[in-house]
């Protein structure tokens, strides 16, 4: 996975600079549902999160896998949507010209689905609020976009990010955003759990993008089959006295 050229960079300014085609269409895609959205509600009266929002129990009982995905261009209002592209655009854009599209977007969306996966495992959990969580529909970016401030963080640690006015390097400020995430879950665990999720994803995503399940069991395999062709055959050097009948590998 490559690294960022310039990871320290430490200027404080409005923006990353113009968005790339890429994060035009993910915004567009997510602006346009949304206005889908609210003329299914407005004039039709229906509520598409129901549908295509992700619902634990859908998921899990009628197999809506769908919702894995769709849940994430879905969003509650106008002020959720505005929120989430600025995050997208703010600290999508130098991640995506540190990794190429091809990783971004696999990164966008393998966060995304974890987050859903990791609420609806929570939501499975004997508790009240997990609950609560298991048949009321979650929508939003927000996982994916937690999952790309985690990334912002760990390839610009000391870029600074506002948090209550107060510029903040990338690494703290994603502390502080976890911790907020964490202990309000009980007011408001629907969001927060799948924010959590996307941070965890994140981070697993990215601490252990070197780990190669496939390379390393074949790497334990190699050695485990010289073991034991060491034991099954002797190795010496030629010309030893009485080695003669002992066989040589």
């Amino acid at each position: 996975m490559p690294r960022s050229s310039s990871p320290y960079r430490s200027s404080i300014a409005f923006g990353p600079g113009p968005l790339s085609q890429t994060l035009k269409a993910l915004i567009g895609a997510n602006v346009a549902v949304y206005l889908l959205q609210w003329v299914a509600g407005e004039m039709f009266g229906m509520n598409l999160a129901w549908t295509f929002g992700l619902i634990p129990y859908a998921v899990v009982q009628q197999l809506r896998v769908w919702q894995l995905v769709t849940y994430m261009f879905l969003h509650g209002g106008f002020m959720h949507l505005l929120f989430n592209m600025l995050a997208l655009w703010m600290f999508g854009t130098d991640l995506e010209r540190t990794w190429g599209t091809r990783y971004f977007l696999k990164f966008y969306f393998l966060t995304g689905i974890g987050a859903a996966i990791l609420t609806i495992v929570f939501s499975l959990l004997p508790s009240t609020v997990s609950g609560d969580l298991y048949k009321i529909p979650i929508i939003g970016a927000s996982g994916a976009i937690y999952g790309l401030l985690l990334g912002y963080a760990l390839y610009f640690p000391e870029r600074p990010i506002l948090i209550f006015l107060f510029p903040v390097p990338a690494k703290y400020a994603v502390m502080i955003i976890g911790a907020i995430a964490f202990f309000s879950g009980d007011s408001n665990g629907i969001a927060n759990t799948t924010h959590l999720g996307g941070l965890l994803v994140g981070y697993l995503l990215l601490k252990g993008a070197r780990f190669h399940p496939l390379a390393e069991a074949k790497y334990w395999y190699l050695r485990w089959k010289m073991a034991r062709t060491r034991r099954k055959f002797g190795v010496y050097e030629g010309g030893r006295t009485g080695d003669w009948k002992r066989r040589v590998h």
